[in-house]
């Protein structure tokens, strides 16, 4: 489905979808067809809405929030509706400017500039995704205040002046307690307009794990959103932490399943076991066993 039909089919607003055809005839990417497809699309009218107007007026955007709601699938699913190529960087306490901007390099007997993922996109007028932000050092940071202001631009020794083109849009996630991670600087924050990402709910996530894993019951996905529903609560009340509120294990449990895993083993490779603390473990365990029978048939056998 057409990325376009797909957000009208959601009711995203049709002046906005208007802007969107508008930016895509002003900045027609040379390949379209060599353009990454994202594997799932966001769900969820409001975010999308703010999401495109955001970059249709120009700002840096930045999506927050705890895991499993869905921030790199919107971000990649945005590349998409703007047509454009996707630069991911994902912070961590090694990224340095360097890695950003770009580094020497000797080739052909002498000594060239070769750009980093920053560069590159800024020049091309990509995507930029800066995958984790709150986890980047001061020293990554301070290259982001140049770019992600009015001037967007940024010199570079040796290189010179990097303008910003036009096209270009930068859009960062941050999750919250993740170890390393810390708050935003007042300077970096005020250079992003800020969507706080909404908990999936039940049928959301359902929907994904559809889409994710077609072709089983349609009663198992609804079985396997409620119980990551009782994961969330259970966390959000301190029972457990988010180690097991893992939207990609339970994906990764789904496919096991398809591949014959029984369903409680197939939960407990790609949910349970990422416990490590038996307490919080034996928690995860038991609610499993709660929603989820012994005998379980995802497709048509019992298992």
């Amino acid at each position: 489905m057409d990325v376009l039909e797909q957000l009208r089919q959601q009711g995203v607003n049709a002046d906005l979808l208007v802007g969107v055809r508008r930016y895509r005839e002003r900045y027609p990417w040379q390949d379209e067809q060599a353009l990454a497809v994202p594997q799932y699309f966001y769900d969820g009218k409001e975010v999308l809405e703010s999401a495109i107007a955001a970059l249709l007026a120009g700002e840096n955007l930045l999506l927050a929030g705890p895991k499993a709601t869905g921030k790199n699938v919107l971000a990649e699913h945005l590349a998409a509706i703007f047509a454009r190529p996707e630069w991911t960087v994902s912070f961590h306490i090694h990224t340095d400017a360097a890695s950003l901007i770009g580094t020497d390099t000797f080739e052909a007997g002498a000594v060239r500039f070769r750009p980093g993922p920053v560069c590159a996109c800024a020049e091309a007028g990509g995507m930029a995704i800066f995958d984790e932000i709150n986890m980047a050092r001061n020293e990554a940071l301070a290259v982001l205040h140049a770019l992600l202001d009015h001037r967007r631009r940024l010199d570079v020794p040796g290189y010179g002046q990097l303008r910003v083109h036009a096209a270009t849009r930068f859009i960062a996630t941050m999750n919250y307690g993740y170890a390393g991670t810390r708050d935003l600087n007042e300077a970096l924050a005020s250079r992003f307009v800020v969507i706080q990402m909404p908990m999936l709910d039940e049928a959301g996530i359902a929907r994904l794990l559809e889409k994710a894993v077609p072709d089983l019951r349609q009663e198992t996905y609804a079985l396997f959103a409620a119980l990551f529903a009782d994961l969330q609560e259970k966390a959000a009340q301190g029972e457990i932490s988010a180690h097991a509120v893992d939207l990609r294990g339970l994906i990764a449990a789904l496919r096991l399943m398809e591949k014959g895993i029984a369903p409680r083993s197939a939960v407990a490779m790609g949910i349970t076991n990422q416990c490590f603390d038996p307490d919080e473990r034996q928690i995860v365990a038991d609610t499993v066993a709660l929603r989820v029978p012994k005998a379980y048939a995802v497709r048509g056998k019992v298992r």
